[in-house]
């Protein structure tokens, strides 16, 4: 260009009127300079070959990409849920993403160069740049030192190329920004496949970019230990997995971008400006709820306002739920000094004190080895007020007293009321037996955020004008040590909910001092319980006393037929009603009747469930071919289905694909379960789920039950009755998008983020749009987005919860004492 430029001036010249000497003089000056810069600009000719032959070495890998992306576009579309194979192949490989094993030889080689580590190959090239344009500099000051004025106009020249050198450089790193920021314009844009066909080279490298940077921002011990077990496992994974792997699927965080065209330095700007503000996005402005229990919140059990106006709390009705009118959007603060949980078993000993920062109860009950303050950790001797030496020697007295109770075999499901720090159900984990521990939010401070804080399982409730949420027939044991209930008042009330929820031939195991003391209210109420159980048809089976803990235990069995029942010479308490259904809780009265026996072979209750763990994968026997099953197959056959499609999915996606480090989790929940099949599948982890039946889906908790596990009836408009803080993973499958019509989901997302603990994962299944702004919100609340992605209009989002929590408060006025 620069021989170009000089021919053009050599031209004007030689148009002058000059003479013809010094028209000789100045060629000959002219052709003098030309030499001059034919030797100077030999470098950057050669700079600009090499980086040629660079240009041409990426697009050849490029194209190999746009190869593999087309073969994605082309995989078959399949159901997104139930079938094997729903995926395309590229979605279950490693970072080095392929979309089928035929160019898996041919891709490795060159995208282990140059794609395996895009960030910092992007690095090297700039590197490389910088190295050309300083030899560049070299070569001209060289010909500056040995020529005359006329290498100026050279000089000139050089700068010229440096410039562009510089500003292709720069412009290659604004196009690389201009899209990652229109990833973040265009993420969740749900490409269809033939949009995919038509992704250039460049979007597929982008969008693995920032695959790798999202996750490599992670420094969390659990996260890159996944990944490394995701890599590790990547190559024995076959194309049938149910979801891609956390780190490995072409929908990530963000989904792909489209790239080829140039931006502006306003558009830049814009993005970068909108980049910065992504922590909170127009629309979810968050605030820290400003209440009286401060992080303890729970708001449906501190409404202060609806507990001040009750007309009497003689039967704990201010211990009840009293949902606020309007649920809370603001987020619970996380107590000073908070830090990641203890991992069980080590959990069941001790927790951070920081975690849970409440002492009364160690100086109440220390005694009692329920609880003590050990430097930074509170600790759990394993005691209680019944068994001050250990749970343990307790639970083998009551099977030693009733061997037919037979724990983790015929007895798998219990309801321990008035739990405590629920030290009895900690335990019974090692005879392979679930407790649903139960107290009230009372003054014995905090004892169930201590129980889900050691990781044992356990729900903020008490025994007092309404039914407990649980289906009719359901528990194989119920426990009460010490539980402070009145069993006897009220013609019964309270000992017949139990009635209710206990299976027929269940056991009630009641561990109090009536039983072995002989004052005169301990034999008032003695008398009392031996008439009322009398009257219910309760048997007696043993009364017993440990002599290690100095207590006595009585056993009771409750009938499996109506037989006593029709032979009672008063009728009293009553039988219920026909139309009375013991699976009926939701807000419903307590009713001081019985109710009957089932009398059909085909009917729930009519026969003990197999023993565990055969329970667990057995189609109950009550459930017929002629019953029509949830997803509409016959209800044998759907219960089977599900539980194959939950084990597919765990397997396949959940345990390697999420980058969740398992042995960090151990409170699960299940936020709106069908069979239980999620929690079935899991049973080989050291987790519990607690399987939640919204109250307006169909009534599937007593299957659940009826397999070996647990579960509540909840509405998700309102809060849940648990602290805050105490679970480590949230499961929803297409629970918000059941909820929009009816609920805020603000509000449910203000609650998930109630309930999970900091670091806490959600996984959520639902339709596309629920996805997109379920995204949205949560990424306004600063949780980190592991994974995206979507197939068929239905997507899939795995996030983490951070720890951050807003500066600006909201004052919740029924919430302050």
């Amino acid at each position: 260009m620069a021989l170009g430029k000089y021919t053009r001036v050599d031209g004007r010249r030689s148009s002058s009127w000059c003479s013809t000497v010094t028209v000789v003089v100045f060629v000959a000056l002219c052709l003098v300079g030309v030499w001059m810069m034919t030797s100077s600009s030999v470098i950057p000719v050669h700079n600009g070959d090499e980086a040629h032959e660079t240009k041409n070495e990426v697009k050849e890998q490029t194209d190999i990409k746009e190869e593999a992306a087309n073969e994605v576009g082309n995989s078959n579309t399949r159901q997104f849920e139930d079938n094997q194979g729903d995926l395309p192949e590229d979605a279950t490989k490693g970072d080095i993403n392929v979309s089928s094993e035929d160019n898996s030889n041919l891709s490795e080689k060159q995208d282990e160069k140059f794609e395996e580590n895009p960030v910092e190959r992007s690095s090297e090239d700039s590197k490389t740049e910088d190295k050309s344009s300083e030899t560049e500099k070299k070569d001209r000051k060289t010909d500056d030192e040995g020529s005359n004025t006329e290498n100026e106009s050279n000089s000139e020249s050089a700068e010229n190329n440096e410039d562009s050198d510089e500003t292709s450089t720069k412009d290659s790193d604004s196009n690389e920004s201009e899209n990652k920021f229109e990833s973040d314009d265009n993420k969740k844009s749900d490409t269809d496949e033939s949009e995919k066909q038509s992704d250039n080279s460049d979007e597929t490298t982008d969008s693995r970019i920032e695959e790798k940077v999202e996750d490599s921002d992670n420094k969390e011990s659990d996260e890159n230990s996944s990944l490394k077990n995701t890599n590790d496992n990547t190559k024995q994974q076959s194309s049938n997995e149910v979801f891609p792997s956390g780190a490995q699927s072409e929908l990530q965080d963000e989904s792909t971008t489209e790239t080829g065209s140039w931006s502006t330095q306003a558009a830049e700007s814009k993005n970068e400006k909108e980049s910065q503000e992504s922590s909170k996005p127009a629309g979810y402005n968050w605030k820290l709820c400003n209440v009286s229990a401060g992080p303890d919140f729970i708001p449906c059990l501190d409404n202060w306002k609806a507990i001040r106006n009750l007309r009497s709390t003689k039967h704990y009705e201010h211990r009840e739920r009293h949902c606020p009118e309007e649920p809370p959007t603001c987020v619970v603060p996380v107590p000073d000094g908070y830090k990641r949980s203890i991992e069980w078993p080590r959990s069941r000993e001790k927790i951070w004190y920081h975690n849970v920062p409440h002492t009364k109860l160690a100086q109440v009950k220390g005694h009692q080895n329920w609880v003590k303050v050990t430097g930074e950790y509170l600790t759990f001797p394993g005691g209680g007020t019944q068994f001050k030496h250990g749970a343990l020697h307790y639970i083998d007295f009551i099977q030693e007293t009733v061997p037919d109770i037979a724990w983790g075999k015929r007895t798998r499901v219990i309801l321990d009321v008035g739990c405590g720090v629920a030290s009895f159900g900690g335990f019974l984990f090692e005879r392979d037996v679930l407790a649903m521990s139960l107290a009230p939010k009372d003054e014995h401070e905090a004892q169930v955020q201590f129980a889900l804080e050691r990781g044992i399982p356990a729900i903020s409730a008490v025994m007092g004008t309404k039914r407990l949420p649980f289906p009719g027939k359901v528990f194989d044991v119920v426990h009460c040590a010490r539980c402070r209930v009145p069993w006897h008042i009220e013609g019964g009330k309270l000992l017949l909910e139990l009635n209710r929820v206990l299976r027929p031939g269940g056991f009630f195991v009641w561990s109090a001092t009536p039983i072995y003391q002989k004052l005169p209210e301990d034999v008032e109420i003695w008398n009392a319980m031996k008439a009322l159980t009398k009257a219910i048809c309760w048997e007696l089976v043993s009364i017993s006393k440990d002599q290690v803990n100095g207590v006595g235990v009585a056993v009771y069995k409750k009938p499996s037929s109506n037989e006593c029942y029709e032979q009672r010479s008063k009728n009293e308490p009553p039988l219920c009603l026909d139309s009375d259904d013991p699976n009926a809780t939701w807000n419903v009265k307590l009713k001081a009747c019985i109710h009957k026996a089932p009398v059909s072979s085909t009917e729930r209750g009519s026969k003990l469930p197999a023993k565990w763990p055969a329970r667990l994968t057995k189609v109950p026997y009550w459930l017929l071919s002629s019953q029509v099953g949830v997803y509409g197959k016959p209800a044998p056959e759907d219960f089977t289905s599900d539980y194959e499609h939950w084990k597919r999915v765990v397997s396949k996606s959940y345990l390697n694909g999420l980058g969740i480090q398992w042995s960090n989790i151990r409170n699960v929940m299940d936020m709106r379960s069908i069979y239980g099949g999620f929690a079935a599948a899991l049973k080989d982890l050291n987790v519990w789920v607690m399987n939640v039946v919204s109250i307006d889906s169909p009534d599937t908790l007593p299957i659940i039950y009826e397999r070996g596990l647990f579960g509540i009836y909840h509405d998700w408009c309102e809060s849940f009755s648990t602290y805050p803080r105490t679970y480590d993973l949230l499961h929803a499958d297409h629970l918000f998008s059941s909820l929009k019509k009816r609920c805020n989901l603000a509000a449910v997302v203000a609650e998930a983020d109630r309930i999970l603990r900091p670091e806490g994962k959600l996984i959520v299944r639902d339709s596309v749009e629920i996805i997109e702004e379920l995204e949205s919100m949560l990424r306004s609340l600063q949780w980190k987005v592991r994974m995206t992605y979507s197939k068929d209009k239905e997507g899939l989002l795995c996030v983490q919860k951070s720890m951050w929590r807003p500066k600006e408060q909201e004052k919740l006025e029924y919430a302050i004492i």
